[in-house]
Formats: C-alpha cells, sequence, structure tokens
C-alpha cells in the first residue's frame, strides 16, 4: 500500500520590504528546477477583505478558512508541500496545524534587513500613496518579529545578498531538495 507523504510547510516571515514575495518566487523557482513538487501561497492575498468582519477584526479567521480551502485543493492534487510567505507566519504554526491537517512539518524562515535595505526596496516597490505607513510598520514589524520570533525559525540576512543567494539558503533549510543548487 502506498504511503501517504506527510504534508509540509515552509513560512517565509519578515518585515515589510524584506523581499518575502520575491524570496518565496525565487524557491519556488529553484524547487521547479529540482523537480520537487510544491505550491506557492502569498498569505497577504487571504484576508483581502474591507471592511473587517466583527467577529474577526485582524482578519485572521478569514485567512485561516481561505488558507484551509485552498491547501484542501492542492492536497486534492497530490501536493504535500507547501510555501507559504507572510509577515507574521512563523508566528502562526497552529494555523497551518489546523489548516494542512494532521501534523504538518514545519519549516519557518525569518528574513531580515535592516532599516536601509527596507526603505530603498520599499521605495521601489510603494509608489503609491502607502509608503510612509508602509516604512513605520516595518521598523515596528521588524522588532517584533525579532523579539518573539521561536528559536525554531531560521534567521537568514537580505543585506547586500542577491535573491537567488537568499533562496538558495532558504530552499537548504527545508531539506527538500538533495544539495545546493
Amino acid at each position: 500500500m502506498d504511503e501517504v507523504p506527510r504534508h509540509e510547510v515552509l513560512l517565509i516571515a519578515g518585515r515589510s520590504g524584506v523581499g518575502k514575495s520575491t524570496v518565496g518566487w525565487e524557491v519556488s523557482a529553484l524547487l521547479r528546477a529540482a523537480s520537487v513538487a510544491h505550491c506557492l501561497l502569498e498569505g497577504d492575498l487571504l484576508d483581502q477583505i474591507h471592511p473587517a468582519p466583527a467577529d474577526d477584526p485582524h482578519r485572521s479567521k478569514i485567512t485561516e478558512d481561505n488558507l484551509t480551502a485552498v491547501w484542501r485543493n492542492f492536497a486534492a492534487r497530490g501536493h504535500h508541500r507547501l510555501v507559504y510567505t507572510n509577515t507574521v507566519s512563523v508566528l502562526e504554526p497552529d494555523m497551518f496545524v489546523r489548516a494542512l491537517g494532521g501534523a504538518p512539518r514545519i519549516v519557518g524562515v525569518l528574513l531580515t534587513a535592516g532599516d536601509d535595505t527596507a526603505r530603498r526596496r520599499l521605495e521601489a516597490r510603494e509608489i503609491g500613496s502607502q509608503l510612509d505607513a508602509h516604512l513605520v510598520r516595518s521598523a515596528r514589524m521588524a522588532r517584533h518579529l525579532d523579539a518573539v520570533a521561536p528559536p525554531w525559525v531560521a534567521r537568514i540576512a537580505t543585506d547586500g545578498r542577491s535573491v537567488p543567494e537568499i533562496a538558495r539558503d532558504v530552499v537548504a533549510a527545508t531539506g527538500w531538495c538533495p544539495g545546493p543548487e
């Protein structure tokens, strides 16, 4: 009888401007090149409703409900590995246990960047009205994540490094590929 593979999730977290989404896409490219089956999901898209529901002011329930539904569709097609990017994802492992079911193997990576690096990246990205708000939230979240991210979360610095280099370090943390690319 074929054994069902254990679900695994790679959580890529970090402040705004650290490069979570960009690194997530590059991780996916490396995994594709290594023929490693996986799904990529940008967590920020799971709670984009306004106004927030009265019973879910932080939109955490809608995030979990949407994650559960999307994962159910991925798993129904035979997938068992998820790459998930979101600022605070490494602080919410219980949500992934509930959403993926069973006891998934969770790998957490916290991407870090100094204020100057994050500012440069946000200035390049935020061409609308939200730059100042992102800068303030980014700095506050960097301090928060540094203080409360659990010890099982790998910290990977992004300052002065290329996206492919960072992604290789992230993929290495998963153990999903036999060796360095």
